[in-house]
């Protein structure tokens, strides 16, 4: 091989380096962007509920207690005093019922959703008797109460009314109960602490955004929840048992205990020490995610971007070659800052249009420009056309290498493959140490066998 073979080759491969500064430009103004669209959001939500958790409900029975308390031991001096307590009583039986509808929301460029969840809230409480406690004094009973856990009490749309054991009762605001955070509770008819069952259900409409979560605070839990939004994704610590998603939406039921949970020892931690990681830790619920984040797939297009820079000077260097056409490295850098420049295009359009069209409209543009430039660096219409074709494919692979997430390893791994095979294969006769020498007759030398 001629030395200035040789440089131009160093010349090639330096240009393909110095391409990879625009390319993390390019990247780096992705998340840049990305920050702007989460800021943004970030500024939706901020005038609007968030994500929503759901907690309860807990029965409350508040009393004092008379207790007596040694003053002096050695004089045998004590006193009578009242102390406040309450007993927390979590449901029997739970059952949450819900149906999610959306609406989009935007702030300039920038869209996301809310959903309206409409709720039905249904159990049994089972209540001891407590009316006997060895070794105690005299209770009296305070006001009970029934409490409900809500993380964002913006997304209230409505005041829910409770029915409880045959009657009504309105809910106000706060749940009046630390492990429960914020929410509302309503006030129940007063109790003596005797043993009972006690039926509830109340209906709540509650709006929020991305994630709706329910904690299952029930001894038995059943959770389900259907939309017409067709991209769930189901999060939290236990999955549902049952799921169907389609066209039409999803639809999915979880079933839970404390068998599973232990929720009814968080639940003791939380209340007494305050602790409640563990407790918030243990909810279900769904997320409805945006399938298509244009930011994702334009990061993970750029990082195929000096794959794209490869291949295309390999096109390039094996057209001088075979077809003894001279390429200036000038040209080589013209080309390869016009695929910088498709990712650019690719995501300034993304932002505009969905993202199918807007990798086809900068796809198309790229193919036109490099196939009408290449028709005159490789001096012929055809070879133009060829390499435009080329460019197409390589296009064409891409966009399915980010729609198969899944399998986009081994979808890589194959087109390298491959196109290593065909450089193997249009190459097979080539003799490189003749390769530009000043005496060489031809690029290619005949294959042994064949005839002078």
């Amino acid at each position: 091989m001629s030395r200035s073979m040789m440089w131009k080759l160093l010349a090639v491969a330096v240009l393909a380096l110095l391409l990879l500064i625009p390319l993390s430009m390019v990247r780096g103004l992705v998340a840049e962007r990305q920050a702007y669209r989460a800021d943004a959001l970030r500024s939706i939500a901020d005038g609007t509920a968030g994500s929503q958790t759901l907690s309860g409900p807990v029965w409350v029975l508040p009393y004092r207690q008379q207790v007596t308390e040694t003053v002096n031991a050695a004089a045998g001096t004590v006193r009578t005093v009242w102390h406040e307590r309450e007993i927390r009583v979590l449901p029997d039986k739970l059952a949450v019922a819900g149906k999610l509808g959306t609406e989009p929301l935007q702030l300039g460029i920038y869209q996301t959703r809310r959903y309206m969840a409409d709720l039905t809230v249904t159990g049994l409480f089972k209540l001891p008797d407590l009316v006997q406690r060895d070794g105690e004094g005299p209770i009296e009973w305070g006001q009970p109460y029934l409490s409900v856990g809500i993380e964002d009490v913006r997304g209230i749309k409505a005041s829910p009314i409770a029915q409880w054991a045959g009657g009504t009762t309105q809910f106000a605001p706060g749940t009046r109960l630390k492990a429960l955070g914020g929410g509302i509770h309503a006030s129940l008819p007063r109790h003596t602490g005797v043993a009972a069952s006690v039926p509830f259900s109340f209906r709540l409409s509650l709006g929020g955004m991305d994630d709706l979560h329910v904690l299952p605070l029930g001894r038995d839990t059943e959770v389900s929840l259907q939309s017409e939004w067709r991209h769930p994704s189901f999060v939290g610590r236990f999955l549902p048992e049952m799921r169907k998603t389609g066209d039409e939406g999803f639809t999915a039921r979880w079933r839970t205990s404390w068998f599973a949970s232990n929720l009814n020892e968080r639940f003791d931690q939380c209340a007494i020490s305050a602790e409640c990681d563990a407790m918030n830790s243990s909810s279900l619920g769904v997320r409805l995610i945006d399938p298509v984040d244009v930011y994702l797939q334009s990061d993970r297009a750029g990082k195929y971007g000096f794959l794209f820079v490869f291949l295309t000077f390999s096109t390039f260097f094996l057209t001088e070659v075979l077809k003894r056409v001279s390429i200036h490295p000038v040209q080589y850098g013209l080309v390869g800052l016009s695929l910088a420049v498709f990712f650019l295009l690719l995501l300034s359009f993304a932002e505009q249009l969905q993202f199918a069209p807007a990798y086809a409209l900068a796809a198309a543009a790229c193919v036109l420009q490099n196939g009408f430039y290449a028709s005159h660096a490789l001096g012929s219409r055809w070879r133009g056309l060829g390499f435009a074709a080329l460019l197409s494919g390589l296009y064409g692979m891409l966009y399915l290498l980010l729609c198969s997430e899944d399998f986009a390893l081994l979808l890589g791994s194959l087109l390298i493959f491959g196109l290593l095979t065909v450089v193997m294969v249009l190459t097979r006769k080539l003799d490189w140490y003749e390769l530009g020498s000043d005496n060489s007759a031809d690029y290619v030398k005949v294959a042994q066998g064949s005839e002078a």
